[in-house]
């Protein structure tokens, strides 16, 4: 079961940096992907990164 837990954690992050490079990409000028694309693409990373992260503390706290 700690694997699982540890996998989701680095999930978690993972998808958090991923999260945080579409929202510096919103930064910068001429990208490709619209700015609406790419808020959409960055919600969605941190949303499924913060689930990623709250099963995985529960996980770590209940076992």
């Amino acid at each position: 079961m700690k694997s699982v837990t540890v996998t989701l954690f680095i999930l978690s992050a993972f998808l958090f940096l991923g999260a945080c490079k579409y929202l510096f990409d919103l930064k910068r000028l001429g990208v490709y992907p619209p700015k609406q694309v790419l808020k959409k693409r960055a919600t969605a990373l941190a949303g499924a990164g913060g689930i990623a992260l709250i099963v995985a503390i529960m996980l770590s706290s209940f076992v």
